[in-house]
């Protein structure tokens, strides 16, 4: 398929579109037609991509990761801990990084997310040890070789040990570096056009690894230059502790003496939001990132999505990052987001379908893309197509609830404006083999020592 010639996804088995049950034309890398029943495509010259094997969804859209950690995936230190001594634990390994550690890392993370239907995915990178100051150019690299689209964080820790924080001094940087490189980055990668391939963010790494000082120089810097904010907030009920103690405030209170919350902020977690909270950050258009694998992993507790979402809060999903959740899958954690919360306000609540928005419109409003998340005409081309005639979808009846309630993980083909990057369920150029001997290499290095 090139971008210049139109292809007609031809009847679904199931698609999540309005009208579009004999599917959809593919023109310049954008939705040109959704074919209802009983119709054909008005567009010229279409070729065929048969589709009757598959459920197509808008391609799932991923809003919090630290690709680094693929590195440290059921690391025998971090095992069995809560998020503080989780940390104290892994800062150590992390310090370590190499460029080329780092690069395996990435595109192993984003390679493990387009195979499970992801198109569009951001990442927190707030390690920048000495030799590792070039982290965001090097994941920007992995992404344009594997071609998903990518909203990158220029992440920050500037308060270690030494001034009261919990990261160690070698893995800071001080503020005035951190300014600076986040100019550059944005400078020389962010696009704000519709369907960019790469955007930058900022995203100083959480109250208790940052000073209040390069909060609010970093929301000075994001409003001057049109970029999106991003940060860890309410994780923890130690987050809650350090932020009382240290700030005299709950950690929602010292994110608006920041001057964060707006329409272009979006958070991490969000779990310990009371009633009140969650209203706050629904009136200033702030979003939030639901991680349930890494919640429940490290026990954190549970996002109260279908509060945020009555009060008028956009939810997106995050796989978070592989050191917690282990996985970089995000079609997985569609399915764990619609148990978790399902568990919690019952059956009548919440459906498969809320549990694909939250992937995919949700998501697009986390990061501030109109464009994605949807399927409709003059949407950007971004597809997931999961084959569903392997044994775990045997006998399933309604295909758009079986890709969630069967547990469909690997998509069949994957496309991301227009252009296919996943077909007949591998990457097109990508050396698995090869790329899995690299990365467990490096990850053995890294614990070494």
């Amino acid at each position: 398929m090139t971008d210049s010639a139109p292809v007609w996804i031809k009847d679904p088995l199931g698609i999540l579109a309005e009208g579009a049950e004999r599917g959809i034309v593919i023109r310049e890398g954008r939705v040109a037609e959704v074919v209802p029943s009983g119709a054909e495509p008005v567009t010229p010259g279409v070729s065929v991509f048969d589709a009757g094997r598959h459920v197509v969804l808008p391609g799932l859209i991923n809003t919090h990761h630290h690709f680094f950690q693929t590195l440290t995936r059921a690391s025998p230190a971090a095992l069995d801990r809560t998020l503080f001594p989780w940390l104290q634990a892994l800062y150590p390994i992390w310090a370590r990084l190499t460029p080329e550690a780092l690069d395996a890392a990435a595109t192993v993370a984003m390679a493990e997310l387009l195979l499970s239907g992801c198109t569009t995915t951001s990442d927190h990178h707030y390690l920048f040890p000495a030799g590792l100051e070039f982290a965001i150019d090097t994941a920007i690299a992995a992404a344009q070789r594997l071609g998903i689209r990518v909203v990158l964080t220029r992440g920050s820790m500037n308060l270690s040990q030494r001034d009261g924080g919990l990261p160690p001094d070698r893995v800071v940087q001080d503020e005035d570096a951190i300014l600076a490189d986040s100019e550059r980055l944005i400078a020389r990668y962010h696009d704000a056009a519709d369907g960019a391939m790469v955007q930058v963010a900022l995203a100083p790494c959480s109250p208790f690894s940052v000073t209040t000082s390069l909060m609010q120089a970093t929301a000075a810097l994001a409003k001057r230059t049109g970029v999106r904010l991003h940060t860890h907030l309410a994780e923890t009920t130690d987050e809650e502790a350090f932020c009382l103690a240290t700030f005299g405030c709950r950690p929602l209170d010292y994110l608006e003496r920041c001057g964060w919350l707006s329409d272009r902020t979006w958070l991490a977690h969000g779990v310990h939001l009371d009633a009140r909270e969650i209203t706050r950050l629904a009136s200033t258009g702030t979003c939030v990132t639901h991680c349930p694998c890494s919640n429940q992993i490290l026990a954190s507790g549970t996002c109260r999505v279908c509060d945020m979402e009555q009060a008028g809060l956009q939810v997106g999903l995050g796989v978070d990052g592989s050191a917690s959740n282990n996985a970089s899958n995000l079609m997985q954690e569609v399915r764990s987001a619609f148990l978790l919360q399902r568990s919690r306000y019952g059956v009548e609540k919440v459906s498969h379908t809320d549990a694909l928005r939250w992937a995919t419109q949700g998501s697009a409003a986390c990061l501030g893309r109109p464009e994605l998340g949807h399927i409709a005409v003059g949407m950007q081309a971004d597809l997931a197509l999961f084959a569903i005639d392997e044994l775990r979808f045997s006998g399933a009846l309604d295909p758009l609830a079986a890709v969630v309630l069967c547990g469909a993980h690997h998509a069949d083909r994957v496309m991301v404006a227009g252009r296919w990057v996943v077909e007949d369920g591998a990457i097109p150029g990508l050396d698995m083999a090869a790329l899995v001997r690299r990365h467990t290499a490096a990850a053995r290095t890294l614990h070494a020592g």
